[in-house]
């Protein structure tokens, strides 16, 4: 089995280049599911019903989100409702929707994905660990699902690293996200989960993580320049391709995906 998993999608310009390249990408690189962060898809700031259903139309499974997942308040009942749309499972029970999901294609393959908001700088939520391990419960390699793919939602490399060991042999991917930018540690763990701690973002890398320059800029060096907006240049494209061993779950190959923009390639 091969998936891929695309980083957060930041502002329209990112969004029309994933529609654009997702069913391209889905035949060029024979991927059997394709995962989305699109928790900034809606200029920069959380997402919108309209924008999820061109996202699944374009060929995406499963979409996940993070700590902007309601910034558009039009999201939650779409959410409630839409089972593929998650957001991290260690919210507020409160909140509308899942943090996980179990889906099938047509060739009788069973994925599983996870949502999970890590603890540290991040809003105050159910501990990250003890949450991935309840959904384990319900999510066991070989048993219940033939792939798993956590989407752990973060700041904090260390904690996204003892996440990836913690899950090490129980999932077939470890991916963080929320820091929009590649890093450059991945690998296949000693127990056979791939692993990076952060899948970057599909979007305008000439920007401050998807910002326009001027006014991020202007936030760190007390000279405030306007309102924080999407930067519109050419995005890159970014993500993790993994490929899943069918007797056992856990991952054989993983290697970044850029594309476009001022990334250096990597396919």
């Amino acid at each position: 089995m091969r998936v891929l998993f695309l980083g957060d999608i930041v502002g329209r310009a990112a969004r029309q280049a994933v529609i654009e390249a997702v069913p391209v990408l889905r035949t060029e690189l024979a991927c059997d599911f394709v995962i989305a962060n699109c928790e900034n898809a809606a200029g920069g700031f959380g997402v919108t019903p309209p924008i999820c259903e061109a996202l699944f139309a374009a060929g995406i499974d499963v979409l996940t989100t993070g700590n902007h997942a309601f910034d558009k308040s039009e999201i939650s009942p779409y959410m409630a409702s839409q089972p593929r749309l998650l957001r991290p499972a260690n919210m507020n029970a409160a909140f509308p929707g899942s943090g996980h999901v179990i889906i099938q294609n047509e060739k009788g393959q069973r994925l599983g994905v996870m949502n999970i908001m890590a603890n540290l700088f991040m809003a105050e939520n159910e501990n990250a660990f003890a949450c991935a391990d309840k959904l384990l419960a319900e999510m066991v390699l070989g048993e219940a699902v033939d792939a798993l793919v956590l989407d752990f939602h973060g700041e904090a490399t260390s904690e996204k690293c003892a996440m990836g060991f913690h899950m090490d042999g129980r999932a077939s991917l470890v991916v963080g996200t929320h820091t929009h930018i590649p890093t450059s540690d991945t690998r296949i763990l000693p127990n056979g989960t791939a692993y990076q701690s952060d899948a970057g973002m599909c979007g305008d890398y000439n920007s401050v993580i998807g910002m326009q320059k001027e006014a991020a800029t202007g936030r760190f060096n007390g000279q405030p320049a306007g309102k924080l907006a999407v930067a519109t240049g050419t995005p890159s494209l970014c993500g993790v391709l993994v490929d899943i061993s069918p007797d056992t779950g856990l991952a054989t190959e993983v290697r970044q995906i850029r594309k476009d923009g001022v990334l250096a390639p990597a396919s």
